[in-house]
């Protein structure tokens, strides 16, 4: 297997818990209608070794399971295009910046919900406190991904929610492929990350955002939508 970091990443990070490589698993693109199951044996099940821990993106999770929309498919409400000019933009993602990416959280999330961050939000903000409204939206809206220039085709003219049940996929996939040491599904990007579900404990997931900080994976074209943590 190459061990090759992607380009602008290193391949190895020093934590509290030791040295580890994280190997990135390069692989087609995947479609609406793939297996992730299959999809994961094909491209991890000959390269995972025991005591790995196996990374797989939020995004292929969740597009396996239907949950990617063309934005043709999609129709912005009139509050979902004015909540979405107020939403930072940054060079990391369009996050909720964009109408229809704010459409699908209020859908997700559901009207109030929404709405109460935004209204915090705003508020916090003048006092120079950030991240309150993900804070308050929770994680599916904080695992939407709009389409932005670096992204691969034909995913750069899509929206993309985050997988359902998470903790059952990591399980799964631990149990199918067998040699793992844990799984995890993670959205990590190079402003920070969460793992949304993994077969380990609290103690875990902190320490494997630790050893992701740096998004070794990178976030644009690369098609390395999975990962190795190995100790060295």
């Amino acid at each position: 297997m190459n061990e090759a970091p992607n380009d602008g990443k290193v391949l190895s990070v020093t934590t509290d818990a030791g040295t580890f490589k994280r190997i990135p698993i390069r692989t087609r693109v995947v479609m609406p209608g793939d297996d992730l199951d299959a999809f994961v044996t094909e491209y991890a099940g000959e390269v995972v070794e025991p005591g790995d821990t196996l990374f797989v993106t939020e995004k292929i999770v969740a597009i396996t399971q239907g949950r990617s929309y063309t934005l043709d498919e999609i129709e912005p409400r009139p509050l979902a295009r004015l909540l979405s000019k107020y939403v930072v933009k940054t060079p990391y993602g369009i996050g909720l910046g964009m109408p229809e990416t704010m459409e699908m959280a209020l859908r997700e999330c559901g009207t109030p919900r929404i709405l109460f961050a935004a209204a915090v939000s705003a508020v916090t903000k003048l006092f120079g406190r950030r991240g309150d409204f993900y804070r308050i939206a929770g994680d599916k809206a904080r695992a939407i991904d709009g389409p932005t220039d670096g992204t691969i085709p034909p995913y750069d003219r899509a929206v993309v929610l985050g997988p359902t049940e998470p903790d059952a996929v990591a399980e799964r996939l631990k149990a199918l492929l067998g040699a793992p040491g844990a799984v995890a599904v993670v959205d990590i990007n190079d402003i920070g990350g969460n793992i949304l579900g993994s077969t380990l404990d609290r103690a875990g997931e902190a320490q494997l955002v630790r050893i992701l900080s740096d998004n070794p994976l990178g976030q644009g074209r690369q098609s390395t939508p999975m990962g190795i943590i190995r100790r060295v």
